[in-house]
Order: C-alpha cells, then sequence, then structure tokens
C-alpha cells in the first residue's frame, strides 16, 4: 500500500513503532465498517440491488485491503510480494469502484439511461483488470525488503517512479472524474429543483431538506478520496524532492488516513437509510421492546417512535386531566 511505503527510512525505531501502530489501528476500524457492509449485503435481501452491489464491491476491496495491512508479513521471498502487492491491488480496485458508482449515477440522473446494470461485467473487467495491470507494471525495476510488519518496495528513483505511476496517478484521475461527475449530477438536480419550484406555489419542506440533505452527502464523497490520501501524495513528493529525509507526523497522518479510507467509505457509500432501515426491522423483530427504551432515537424502529410519541401523549394529558381537577 502506498500509504505505508512512504514511511521509511530516515525514522527511528520508536517512531516505526508508533507508525506501525497507528496503521494497526485505523486498518482495524476500516475492516471492521467494510465488513459490516459487507454482511449486511449478504444478510439483507432487500439490499440485492445494482446500486448496492457496487457499494458491497466497494466494501470488500477495502476489507481486503485492511485485512492484508493488518496481517503484514515479515517473512521473505513469495509470501512477502503476495503481501505487497495484494494491498496495492484491493486498494486501486477500492478507488476505481468509487467512479463506478458515479458513472452509474451520472449516466442515470444526467444522461437518463437505464441500462446501467447490463455494464455490470465491464466494470469488473474496468476495475480488477486496471488494478492488475498497474499492479504488474509496478513490479518492473522493484525488489521487496522490509520495513517492521510491511514488504517494502525498492526506495530508488526508478521504484519510485513507477509506484507513482501505478498508483497516484490513477488516484487522482479518479478523484478528478469523481468530482467532475458528482458536480453535474448535483448541478442538474438543483436546476431541476428550481424549476420545480418556480412551477408549484409551495414545496413540501420535508422533501426538500430530504433532498438537500441528498445533495450534500453526494458533495463529499470526491472529498473521502482527497482526505485519505492528500497527505500520503504530498509524503510522496517530499520523498522525491528529499529522499534521506523523513518527517515523521506527515508520515503519521499519511498512514492514519490512508488507513481510515475503508471505513470512511463503509459510512459515505454504506451506512444509508437502505441499510439503516434494514436494521431497524431486524431489531423490530428479534429485541425485546424494553431494549428500544435505552436506544437513541434514531436507532429505533419508527413504530416504536410513534408508539413512545403516543405514549408521551398520553402521559401529558393524563397530567392536564389532573392538574385541572385539583
Amino acid at each position: 500500500m502506498s500509504a505505508v511505503l512512504t514511511a521509511g527510512g530516515g525514522l527511528t525505531a520508536g517512531d516505526r513503532s508508533i507508525i506501525t501502530a497507528i496503521n494497526t489501528g485505523a486498518s482495524s476500524l476500516s475492516f471492521v465498517g467494510s465488513a459490516f457492509i459487507v454482511l449486511c449485503y449478504c444478510l439483507f435481501k432487500e439490499l440485492r440491488k445494482f446500486s448496492f452491489k457496487l457499494v458491497f464491491y466497494l466494501a470488500l476491496s477495502d476489507m481486503l485491503c485492511s485485512f492484508f495491512l493488518i496481517v503484514g508479513d515479515p517473512s521473505k521471498g513469495f509470501i512477502c510480494y503476495a503481501q505487497g502487492y495484494t494491498t496495492h491491488f484491493f486498494c486501486v480496485a477500492s478507488f476505481l469502484w468509487t467512479t463506478t458508482i458515479a458513472f452509474t449515477l451520472h449516466r442515470t440522473v444526467v444522461k437518463h439511461k437505464t441500462d446501467v446494470e447490463d455494464l455490470e461485467a465491464m466494470f469488473h473487467l474496468y476495475v480488477w483488470g486496471t488494478s492488475l495491470v498497474v499492479t504488474v507494471i509496478r513490479s518492473f525495476g522493484n525488489n521487496h525488503s522490509h520495513l517492521g510488519p510491511w514488504c517494502w518496495t525498492q526506495s530508488g528513483l526508478k521504484g519510485k517512479a513507477v509506484h507513482f505511476l501505478t498508483f497516484y496517478a490513477p488516484l487522482w484521475g479518479a478523484i478528478l472524474y469523481n468530482g467532475f461527475t458528482y458536480f453535474q449530477v448535483i448541478r442538474m438536480l438543483r436546476n431541476a429543483r428550481r424549476m420545480a419550484v418556480g412551477m408549484s406555489d409551495r414545496v413540501d419542506q420535508f422533501d426538500n431538506r430530504a433532498e438537500l440533505k441528498v445533495l450534500n452527502r453526494w458533495g463529499y464523497y470526491p472529498l473521502i478520496l482527497i482526505g485519505s490520501w492528500a497527505f500520503g501524495t504530498i509524503n510522496r513528493i517530499h520523498d522525491f524532492i528529499e529522499p534521506g529525509h523523513k518527517i515523521f507526523w506527515l508520515s503519521v497522518l499519511d498512514v492514519g488516513t490512508a488507513a481510515l479510507m475503508g471505513l470512511f467509505n463503509s459510512i459515505a457509500y454504506g451506512f444509508n437509510s437502505s441499510v439503516r432501515r434494514a436494521i431497524h426491522e431486524r431489531l423490530e423483530l428479534f429485541l425485546p421492546e424494553r431494549i428500544y427504551r435505552w436506544l437513541p432515537s434514531n436507532f429505533r424502529p419508527k413504530s416504536h417512535l410513534i408508539l413512545h410519541q403516543q405514549q408521551q401523549q398520553r402521559s401529558e394529558m393524563v397530567s392536564l386531566k389532573t392538574e385541572d381537577q385539583q
């Protein structure tokens, strides 16, 4: 994985131990978040729609990337190569899946096409094929050695250039594509909303809030990749300019934010209203009534919230009657 590949020489053993601990902790959070989305997709049949299937593939890539980062590999030979290449492969696959989600949304909303489900095979060829190609290209001019628990790529100029071209170049290409695509989608929906407001005397306030919430949520999607990899990119550029001088705090931010990408994706893409609704329905079936009293209101099914509100209204009416009698 590129983030940990920037935290190399020039750091003390203590610094590397701290970076290793941060990577393990952040990767564990990403693994749990991604595994949760994968589990929801497998358990809840109502989530197995095409749009969420793409989120499932994204979460699966994040989960496997995080898993290999957590496991690490202190051995030599084939296993070392396997650990280094699998992290690279699945991290590239992760941000490529975000471009398929952006493409699907753009084709559906802006282009008004309904054939996106027919493109699933092309999506798989594009994501897994591209990830495999850049991972193989990365092996050219690179030898693997070790830094702490990671298999380390060659620190020479050629190895760094190959690594930059096979990871950061497609990464920022994906960021630019996602940003441009979501900008077009959001702009079109806002224009449509203005037209609807102009043609109608009144617009439902609740629908407006929900629509704005969705638009704001889409606007955050490109920021996830930027927030996850901005410090890694800066660290990589700094490594080109001053290869013998590592900045500890920059390496910490590099490793920490990149390892949290899976968690960010699982929250933004995966933990949506459909997932929450499916969880609420299962909770309503299996959890006893008394447990809901201890849950926050946003985790309670709507039927329980309505019942709770009715009980509150009854209690208020009883108290008012009592006061009137007194």
